[in-house]
């Protein structure tokens, strides 16, 4: 039987709309285990998908949408959540409906219901390559890029507009002059980083916070174990009957946000999504609130060389 995962309200072209709090994520060097996984994830409960043109798995999501339906698991596909990125070889005025329609041509859909802004850089190269040139990196023109997402959202090709890896300072910048404000801000969140300054003014400005890497992104290639190495979290878990990963998404739940989490294991699937029906008390909050603030994921480790611009958002960033 499918879990049944809470949802809140975001702001969208049709008004507020909801969210399911709990989506899965698709960022993998394992494309090929996408599609069974995402099939199996609609299977237990999973209702938002989280992709990205970066990521390279906007078609295979598009297929797992097309066999749900074949296979009946879902009615139609206004019961699914999908969320997709603008690239920031795409950060440009000109270039963001070119892209978002070349994701939704990936996707074999006519919209999505997110669409954020990746990262607050611009990039001057064609393809996806890792590293990047130092020399193809520049700042963004967020007012320009703003005004073409909002194009987006008014144009239906995506119910709303978001940003991601975006400081205080430059969502500031955007509600200065957004007609349509952002409606979420995906960033790096767990317990030992856990960005509260970052939540405390996404809160204020009706903007919801959306955990990436919520258990550290172990196990892959740009992920760490000190989530799910810490002591704090292990103690925690073992006096409650739970296991480190189910403390730690319901710390983040706790804390007013979202999260994406990313398993293709049924098993873990399901523990995953276990985390409703019980809470942690106040002096569980206050020793993981105690737990060594330490930021894992640098923009500049994407780039050949250190480059002032993602120097300076690396920077930003690890101030929240």
């Amino acid at each position: 039987m499918a879990i049944s995962i809470p949802s809140t309200m975001i702001s969208s072209c049709d008004g507020p709309r909801p969210i399911p709090l709990i989506g899965m994520g698709t960022a993998t060097e394992s494309v090929h285990l996408v599609k069974a996984g995402i099939i199996e994830a609609i299977k237990v409960g999973y209702r938002h998908f989280d992709t990205a043109a970066f990521y390279q798995t906007e078609k295979v999501v598009g297929e797992a949408i097309k066999e749900a339906l074949k296979l009946g698991l879902i009615k139609s596909r206004e019961e699914l959540f999908i969320t997709t990125k603008l690239w920031c070889n795409s950060a440009e005025g000109h270039l963001v409906l070119p892209a978002i329609n070349q994701s939704l041509r990936n996707l074999g859909l006519e919209y999505v219901d997110l669409y954020l802004i990746h990262y607050p850089l611009r990039l001057k190269q064609e393809d996806f390559k890792i590293p990047i040139p130092k020399e193809s990196i520049f700042p963004i023109n967020i007012r320009d890029v703003w005004k073409a997402m909002e194009e987006c959202q008014n144009l239906g090709l995506t119910k709303s507009i978001g940003v991601s890896n975006f400081t205080t300072n430059k969502i500031q910048e955007i509600l200065s002059f957004a007609k349509i404000p952002p409606a979420i801000n995906q960033v790096e969140m767990n317990p030992v980083w856990q960005q509260k300054k970052l939540n405390e003014f996404c809160k204020k400005n009706g903007i919801l916070l959306t955990g990436y890497s919520p258990l550290g992104a172990s196990g892959n290639g740009w992920g760490h174990n000190r989530v799910m190495e810490s002591e704090i979290l292990q103690h925690i878990a073992n006096s409650k009957g739970k296991t480190v990963a189910q403390i730690s998404l319901r710390w983040i739940y706790e804390q007013g946000a979202s999260f994406v989490i990313k398993s293709f294991n049924p098993k873990r699937m399901k523990q995953n999504l276990d985390i409703f029906d019980w809470s942690l008390t106040k002096k569980e909050l206050n020793k993981i609130s105690q737990i060594p603030q330490q930021k894992h994921t640098f923009l500049s480790s994407m780039a050949s060389e250190p480059n002032d611009v993602m120097t300076e958002i690396d920077a930003e960033l690890s101030l929240e």
